[in-house]
């Protein structure tokens, strides 16, 4: 697997220990979100966005358990990158954070608070500067904070102390790109609320890494089935030995894998559950790796499901990267 251990800090500064907040925190939010990202209370600590970038939403880690009411689970493509920024701002794992597709966000907030940076490497500037070491900021009240495009994958994560405030949907602030649940997507001009400053936990930074592709094949481990049957025997070696590459279609519904088709033609089956993970296979032959915002029923068969633990280098892989796929012995 060729991927990139990111500390997210410049290739030519050395990781710096974690530094605590202040302790002093803010009051906490009141008041009742407006619908559009604003949380009511003069005494509210603010993030607004100066710039969203090319696809900017809010997360947490989503509504699991309604698969079947029909609502997909959603929550960060990158579920480890989104929970190590929580964890380096201070708070709960569930916090809502923003995930960046392909860098351009810029942000203020009104209150002094440490921000974290995690996922997708990419330069980070502070009011025009470069930051020495990215992945836990202090960030003042009205400077503004840029994340460019990525050197290495595809999301990165920005949490605040205190975490975003705004609407949940059935109990979760996650955008569903493929419902409209949960948040407008972020767009420049939105204010958020953000909770109670929390304090950052003194650690060394060097600990607190991702990993994302890098420029090589990414190897993915999946198990067969429920459906590799239909298959035939040179359709699944098929599957196994191309070096796949991620389409341009892909987005955080799923990655479409672009090779030599497989032979499964159309095939007549009632729809069935699907799962985050699972490798559908089209008519058209070419696989689509299910991300966080699939759809919880498919007509095409499932021939695998990647490895919960290899998941989140599907999540990262940019258009044009090689992808292997390798079954679990």
């Amino acid at each position: 697997m060729n991927t990139a251990i990111s500390s997210r800090r410049s290739p030519t500064t050395p990781a710096r220990t974690g530094r605590s907040d202040s302790g002093t925190g803010t009051a906490p939010v009141p008041g009742a979100d407006t619908g559009t990202g604003t949380t009511t209370g003069a005494a509210a600590a603010t993030l607004t966005v100066v710039g969203a970038g090319i696809a900017t939403s809010v997360q947490d880690l989503g509504r699991p358990g309604l698969a079947h009411l029909g609502v997909p689970a959603s929550g960060p493509t990158d579920r480890r990158s989104f929970g190590l920024a929580n964890r380096l701002a201070g708070n709960p794992e569930n916090t809502p954070a923003l995930e960046v597709t392909l860098g351009g966000l810029a942000v203020t907030l009104s209150a002094s608070r440490y921000v974290a940076i995690t996922g997708a490497p990419a330069p980070v500037t502070v009011d025009g500067v470069a930051a020495d070491d990215a992945t836990l900021i202090h960030l003042r009240a009205g400077s503004v904070l840029a994340i460019g495009r990525p050197w290495a994958g595809c999301r990165t994560y920005l949490a605040v102390s205190g975490g975003i405030v705004t609407d949940q949907v059935l109990g979760s602030a996650s955008r569903d790109s493929l419902t409209g649940l949960g948040p407008d997507p972020v767009r420049a001009g939105t204010t958020y609320g953000i909770g109670p400053a929390r304090q950052a936990p003194a650690v060394p930074l060097e600990l607190a890494f991702s990993v994302v592709p890098c420029g090589g094949p990414v190897t993915v481990r999946f198990r067969w089935g429920p459906r590799h049957e239909l298959f035939s025997a040179a359709d699944r070696h098929a599957l196994t030995s191309t070096p796949w590459r991620i389409s341009a279609q892909c987005d955080r519904v799923g990655a479409r894998l672009t090779g030599p088709p497989l032979s499964i033609g159309s095939v007549d089956l009632a729809s069935e559950g699907t799962m985050h993970g699972a490798i559908q296979v089209p008519p058209s032959g070419e696989p689509i790796v299910f991300l966080a915002d699939h759809p919880v029923t498919g007509g095409y068969p499932v021939i695998g499901v990647v490895t919960d633990a290899d998941l989140d280098l599907v999540g990262q892989a940019l258009p044009g990267d090689e992808l292997r796929l390798a079954p679990v012995r």
